[in-house]
Parts: C-alpha cells; sequence; structure tokens
C-alpha cells in the first residue's frame, strides 16, 4: 500500500478505524476528567486550589510506575484485543463512581478515580502500541502511529476544553459526569469491533513484585540498544511537551495577558500541529520505518521553540485570539508553535514505530511498558524544574529558551548516534 495513501485506507480497514476510535474517546476522556476535576478542585479549595491540581497529576502518573511491568507481561501473555475491551469495562465503571464525585463534589472520591483512570491507561499503552504490528504491514506502521498519535493530542484538546467548559456551565458537574459516562460507553462499543490478536507469549509467568519487576524490565529494554534510545528519545519528547504545555498558559496570561479564549487557541495550533506532524511522518519517510528524521526533528524543535520564547516578550498585550490574528507578531508565535509541534510529530511518531519494529515480538509490549516507566519519569522531572524555576521567579518565556538549549544538546547528541546512513526496521 502506498504511504500516501495508506493513513486514509487504514482509517477505513476494521483492523485499525476500531482501535482509533477507541483510543481517541479514551483520551478524550481522561481529560475532560482531569481537566473538569482541576478546575472543581480550584473553586472548592481556594487556599489549596493550586496544590491538589499538581497533586492529581501524580496521581495519574504514578501507575505507570507501579503496574507497566505487570500491563506489559499482560499485554504479550493475552490476546491484545480481549484486554482492551477489560480496559474499556474498567473505564465505564470508573465514569460511573466519578458521576457520583462530580454530582456531590467530593474530592477524595474524584481522586481515586483519577488514579483509577491512571491504572486503566498504565494497562491500555501497551495495548494500543503492541497490537499495531500485529494488524498492519511493516509499510503502515508509521502511518497508524501517526494517526494514533494525532487521535491522541486531538482527543487531549477536545478533552481539555470541554472539561474547563462545561464544569463551569450551569449544571455543569452533572453534564461532564453524564458525558464522561457515554464517552465510555461509545468506547466499549467500538473495541468490541477490535480483532483478535494471538497471544506473543502465552506460557509468560507474571511477575508481581512492582519494584523487582519494573527494575527486570528496564534491563530488558537497555539489552536492546535501538529499543532503548528509541525511549530515551520518546522520553525526552514528553518532557520538553510537558514543560512547553506548563509554560504556554503562563506566557499567554502573564506576559501577553491574554484571556482563556488565546490560551485554548494556542493549545489547539500545538495540537494540530503534532498531528499534522504525526501524519506527514509516514509521507517524509514513504513508509520506511527508519530514525533519520529524528536529529532534524529535534533541531526543528529547538530552533522554533527558542523563537517562540523571544517573541513572547516582543509582542506586547494580545489579549484575545483576534488580537494575535490581527498583529504580525501573534503570527509568529502561531507560527512558530505550529512547526514546533509539526517537529515534535514526526520525533515522536518516528520513534514509537521503531520500537514497534526493533522489539522481539514475544516482549514487544513489554519494551512499550518500559518506554512508559521512562515517559513518566522523564515528565515528572521536568514537571518540578520547570516548577522550581518557577518557584525562583525565572519567567515562562526563560524556561522556554533553557528548554530550547537543552533540546538543542540532546538534538546534537542524536545526530552522533543516528548517523546520516538508513538505518532501516527488518
Amino acid at each position: 500500500m502506498p504511504a500516501e495513501t495508506s493513513s486514509v485506507a487504514l482509517l477505513r480497514a476494521r483492523r485499525f478505524l476500531p482501535l482509533f476510535v477507541t483510543q481517541f474517546l479514551g483520551a478524550l476522556n481522561d481529560n475532560l476528567f482531569k481537566n473538569a476535576l482541576g478546575v472543581m478542585a480550584l473553586f472548592l479549595s481556594a487556599r489549596y486550589g493550586n496544590e491538589l491540581v499538581a497533586i492529581g497529576l501524580a496521581v495519574f502518573i504514578l501507575p505507570y510506575v507501579l503496574f507497566s511491568s505487570l500491563a506489559g507481561e499482560l499485554a504479550d501473555r493475552t490476546d491484545k484485543a480481549r484486554l482492551i475491551r477489560l480496559t474499556k469495562l474498567w473505564e465505564l465503571g470508573l465514569m460511573a463512581v466519578g458521576a457520583v464525585g462530580f454530582v456531590t463534589a467530593s474530592l477524595p472520591l474524584l481522586m481515586a478515580v483519577l488514579f483509577g483512570l491512571g491504572v486503566q491507561a498504565t494497562f491500555f499503552s501497551p495495548l494500543k502500541y503492541g497490537i499495531l504490528p500485529d494488524h498492519l504491514a511493516g509499510s503502515e506502521l508509521l502511518g497508524g502511529n501517526g494517526l494514533i498519535e494525532a487521535g491522541t493530542f486531538i482527543g487531549i484538546l477536545a478533552g481539555t476544553i470541554a472539561g474547563t467548559a462545561l464544569i463551569r456551565s450551569g449544571g455543569g458537574p452533572w453534564i461532564v459526569a453524564m458525558l464522561g459516562l457515554l464517552v465510555a460507553i461509545a468506547g466499549l462499543a467500538a473495541s468490541w469491533r477490535i480483532p483478535p490478536t494471538p497471544a506473543a507469549a502465552p506460557g509468560l509467568r507474571l511477575g508481581w513484585n512492582s519494584v523487582a519487576r519494573t527494575a527486570a524490565l528496564i534491563r530488558a529494554a537497555r539489552g536492546n540498544r535501538d529499543v532503548w534510545l528509541s525511549a530515551l528519545g520518546i522520553s525526552w519528547f514528553w518532557a520538553i511537551g510537558g514543560v512547553v504545555l506548563s509554560e504556554l498558559p503562563v506566557a499567554a496570561k502573564d506576559v501577553l495577558g491574554g484571556d482563556a479564549g488565546l490560551i485554548t487557541l494556542l493549545l489547539t495550533v500545538f495540537s494540530i500541529g503534532v498531528g499534522a506532524g504525526s501524519l506527514g511522518c509516514a509521507r517524509l519517510l514513504r513508509g520506511e520505518v527508519s530514525p533519520r528524521l529524528v536529529p532534524y526533528a529535534a533541531f526543528g524543535i529547538s530552533a522554533f521553540a527558542f523563537d517562540l520564547a523571544r517573541a513572547f516578550p516582543a509582542a506586547g498585550q494580545l489579549t484575545t485570539p483576534l488580537d494575535a490574528l490581527l498583529a504580525l507578531v501573534g503570527w509568529r508565535i502561531l507560527a512558530d508553535l505550529l512547526l514546533l509541534a509539526m517537529c515534535g510529530g514526526v520525533f515522536s511518531v518516528s520513534l514509537y514505530a521503531f520500537i514497534q519494529a526493533r522489539a522481539e515480538p514475544r516482549q514487544r509490549s513489554r519494551m512499550i511498558a518500559a518506554n512508559n516507566v521512562l515517559n513518566a519519569a522523564a515528565m515528572v522531572i521536568a514537571s518540578l524544574a520547570a516548577a522550581a524555576l518557577a518557584f525562583v521567579h525565572v519567567s515562562a518565556p526563560s524556561i522556554l529558551l533553557l528548554a530550547a538549549a537543552a533540546n538543542l544538546a540532546v538534538a546534537v547528541w542524536i545526530l552522533r548516534i543516528v548517523p546520516g546512513r538508513r538505518r532501516r526496521a527488518p
């Protein structure tokens, strides 16, 4: 199948479309819930609202550290399609409990549901990435991963906007509660259309010692150089992406004097950029699973992040989306953000597909799980670093400049370990 048409064709194929819909609805629901909970926490606890939002992030990420090893083992041991349906049933149950939490405004109950959603996401991730090579040809991996990545970011954006806006409307808690249930039901229905897959390692013994098994998982990933370096690269992408996404609202509000509409515009452009870069990756590589574009995408991230950081102070007051669209410097900010995100899409999709292609089929899902552990650690470290810089009054544009400089060093390192020769996946 030609790389240029594979994405369109995949969206018509039963071996891919139900998975795409399932993961898109899951990303939407996670972010609908998280953002509605964050806004509710800010309003219900004026004194500790910001702390509760930070705690919520930790509560959602913690399961990736605790349960990724077990999630990867289960995915390799069992039919992935069946496990996906079980995770969606788990999500539906959580949304039912979450509905009670929203209607009764119970923050402890909602925090417990948020932890449960983190558990669900931990088990779903190695399934959705591990199942792609089971249903797609090698030349389709980039297109499939690009669609998954684009769908994830569009789902994140839609959930963020809906959760933030709906919870503050009249009857907001009821609306969010019912919408969460409906999205979970739709995701469960879509998951029943995913074709079954044979177990990759049916005799695999499960390990229940989380610390020991996670350490073994990391050692196994380090034993495969291509997988290990790709996982480190993806973790760096999530670290830099997390910093950019956390500083965008701060820069828009504190530097530009922007309102909620301007912040939404910036987040929308970023999500569109990641989606465009993710979908364009297959066309740029013509279906070949290779990391050869990764260093150049990394250089692009630094270049556009650097210019974005300089554009914010030069912009003056851009209060609304219309202000940004009517000002030349506003278009500069939007273009930098779009191109930065497009480079990020190419960067991450290339590496996700490379992990899938280079990992041994019997342990592919476990390698995805190892990648998830590293991703979680990178996001936490990056968040703490950004918070520490903000605590000592480093401005958001300055944090973006530091991130661009750090990423430039990483880009040089990547260029050294991914030489100009073409490295094809088998």
